[in-house]
């Protein structure tokens, strides 16, 4: 199970065993005399994966390399997602000793908050500029530890949440050591290097921008379901203007502009950016569960001019009410800008018309339990927010649902190593389902990977299935 622990502070995941969980096993081919071959299938299976058990190697073969033909057998290969994206052996940056989760304390006041900040900030600084450098001199000065208002109201927020990040964090992180899931800190494991993922190029998002050339479909003509069946190629305007599924036991492997992606089993996705929208709501479906991972806007994003990222106000534009089904749970992934903090909670849900129930935090730590970067760092922090709500439907239909599934908890966290690949969120249906009915529908907005029992949309929804993030292990039966 992705679920390693759970206490009353959250739950300690893993995501990796999560992803295997819905792995994949392959029929490469039955070879017969005479030469005939038939059609490959791949098949999933569910099983747990401790997330650093020797169940693959790093130097195996990868999906797309030959694979050796017994006559008369059935050789089948198992894809696994590559365990050194998990493999975050030290933080990010190191806090210092008195700072350290196992070490320090909870209870810090905003001043020492402040005092910490403004020592990382001249730390960094010296360190990109040189304590005798002009450029470094010139750049301690134009600080000067002077916190603008967005910095001091996240300073604010920080410390009413601290004592609970750190408390949680804190027994979650001891419950893993005793277990063996995580593991005290090595000379092996603090010497290592964390593995920076190279960039696989998908050319998704590229493609969706490309499919507003596209001659415009007539709605009441076309399909609003492509059925995925054995043949791997799919014409990208296919692929683009309806909602394509895979409604078989078995998992698929797809082949988008000569790249080969993995399909999970009972999933469903639709690739397109926000203008596209249209056959997602062709599709027909109302959600019990939405998932909202928003591309947010802010300086460094606009610069880097690396991801897409989208205003508030076309935020606001997502059609959850034509999405949502009554009492439809919602949860939105947030950074912690207060800004957009204020903005989900005032603003996106009362126009959603979506009552916010909880803040919980999702927290990220090494494989040997440490923060990835210390909780009290100015520039970033070692969690993130999501804000869950529920659509206001019905008093009757809420009473009635409200009955057969836990209330919301107004705090949680969810604890886990993180994945070295940018933006790849820890998945939430282990630790929603207790608070949503069996079998309900799921929806993810600008998702990046594919789940069983999920729909998913996007513009770059298939991007985490690419091949070259899984491992192949071969087995011969």
């Amino acid at each position: 199970m992705s679920v390693v622990h759970r206490l009353r502070a959250g739950w300690l995941l893993d995501h990796l065993s999560f992803i295997n969980q819905c792995g994949y096993e392959i029929c490469d081919s039955l070879a017969y005399p005479g030469g005939v071959t038939l059609r490959t299938s791949v098949t999933s299976e569910y099983h747990a994966t401790s997330t650093f058990a020797a169940t693959s190697s790093r130097d195996g073969p990868r999906l797309g390399d030959a694979v050796e033909e017994t006559e008369g057998k059935t050789a089948k290969t198992r894809y696994v997602f590559r365990e050194e994206f998990f493999d975050i052996t030290k933080p990010h940056i190191a806090a210092a000793p008195e700072q350290q989760l196992l070490q320090g304390g909870p209870e810090v006041s905003l001043t020492e908050i402040k005092a910490s900040s403004s020592a990382e900030e001249h730390r960094e600084e010296t360190k990109s500029g040189g304590e005798d450098s002009v450029a470094g001199v010139r750049k301690k000065r134009k600080r000067k530890c002077v916190f603008n208002q967005g910095e001091l109201d996240a300073l604010e927020y920080h410390t009413k949440i601290r004592k609970l990040i750190w408390e949680g964090t804190l027994h979650l992180v001891q419950e893993g050591l005793k277990s063996g899931f995580l593991h005290h800190a090595t000379t092996e494991l603090s010497c290592g290097k964390n593995v920076v993922p190279g960039h696989i190029g998908c050319g998704l998002a590229e493609l969706c921008e490309m499919a507003k050339q596209f001659p415009a479909v007539n709605d009441n003509d076309h399909r609003a379901v492509h059925v995925l069946d054995d043949e791997t190629s799919i014409l990208e305007q296919d692929l683009l203007s309806c909602v394509t599924e895979n409604n078989s036991n078995c998992a698929k492997i797809v082949v988008l502009m000569g790249q080969k992606y993995l399909v999970p089993p009972k999933s469903s996705f639709l690739l397109s950016d926000i203008s596209r929208l249209q056959p997602l709501l062709n599709y027909k479906k109302k959600y019990d569960v939405i998932v909202i991972d928003p591309p947010w806007e802010n300086k460094s994003v606009k610069r880097s001019n690396r991801y897409s990222h989208l205003s508030s106000w076309q935020i606001k534009q997502i059609p959850v009410a034509a999405l949502a089904a009554p009492d439809c749970l919602i949860v939105t992934w947030v950074t912690n800008r207060q800004k957009h903090l204020r903005f989900v909670k005032d603003e996106l849900y009362p126009h959603w018309s979506v009552k916010t129930l909880a803040e919980w935090h999702w927290v990220k730590i090494t494989r040997s339990g440490e923060f990835v970067l210390p909780l009290d760092s100015f520039h970033k922090k070692p969690y993130e927010v999501l804000i869950l709500g529920r659509v206001q439907g019905s008093v009757k239909e809420a009473l009635r649902k409200s009955e057969d599934v836990l209330p919301i908890p107004e705090h949680k966290l969810i604890v886990s190593i993180p994945c070295g690949l940018h933006s790849h969120k820890p998945p939430l249906a282990a630790v929603l389902a207790e608070f949503i009915k069996p079998d309900v529908e799921c929806l993810e907005l600008f998702a990046r990977n594919l789940q069983p029992g999920w729909t998913s949309w996007g513009n770059e929804v298939l991007k985490f299935q690419h091949v070259d993030y899984f491992t192949v292990l071969q087995n011969e039966n």
